[in-house]
């Protein structure tokens, strides 16, 4: 798309464009708020959960999304191409982009996949590393700023390429993407987490 501008997917003052799937039920609101332009994410000793885009994206776009841990780091992600709702936990199909302190830029595979170089993936798939049999190791793991600090996120999305930036730093690339587009979610997954940033620029 010539002469794409970026536009606002969280206006800093709602959740307008954004709807909610919450595993038990409970009430959204205890969990996702806004206040002075921050989503507050409430995820600790709470039930997993997403918000998810109402709309849904092609193929080719830029993503920028800003995070931090507000108190203890934990574990989040931006879910891409988001399709069947509860198709592995509360976790739509899907292309996880880890946010989880300490492996931001991860890839996972949620039904979704994507091929990364043989190095990017784990060996040992034992006991409870079973799951990581959907994990694409990042290329660094340093390249996120202290707990409590802002995070820059940037994810290009071409066709069935994408491209994964932590603060300016390139740290995952992958092709042959299984899926050609969907909807755009954030977790809640056990730990408070804040966004103050998300938005998109279409191709």
């Amino acid at each position: 798309m010539a002469g794409a501008e970026w536009r606002d997917l969280f206006d800093g003052k709602s959740l307008n464009g954004w709807f909610f799937d919450v595993k038990d039920y409970t009430h959204p609101h205890e969990i996702y708020s806004v206040r002075d332009g921050v989503l507050h994410v409430a995820g600790a000793d709470r039930t997993v959960a997403v918000v998810r885009t109402v709309e849904e994206f092609g193929d080719s776009y830029d993503l920028e999304v800003e995070w931090r841990w507000p108190d203890e780091p934990g574990n989040s992600g931006c879910l891409l191409h988001c399709s069947t709702p509860r198709f592995m936990n509360v976790w739509p199909r899907s292309l996880e982009v880890q946010l989880q302190s300490g492996n931001a830029g991860d890839l996972i595979h949620i039904g979704e996949t994507i091929t990364t170089p043989a190095a990017q993936i784990p060996t040992d798939f034992s006991g409870r590393n079973q799951w990581k049999v959907r994990l694409r190791h990042n290329l660094t793991d340093d390249s996120e700023n202290p707990p409590g600090e802002w995070n820059y996120m940037l994810i290009k999305v071409r066709r069935d390429e994408i491209t994964v930036w932590v603060n300016e730093v390139k740290v995952n690339h992958g092709t042959e993407l299984s899926a050609r587009g969907g909807a755009i979610c954030l977790q809640a997954e056990g730990a408070n987490v804040e966004y103050r940033k998300v938005r998109i620029r279409e191709w």
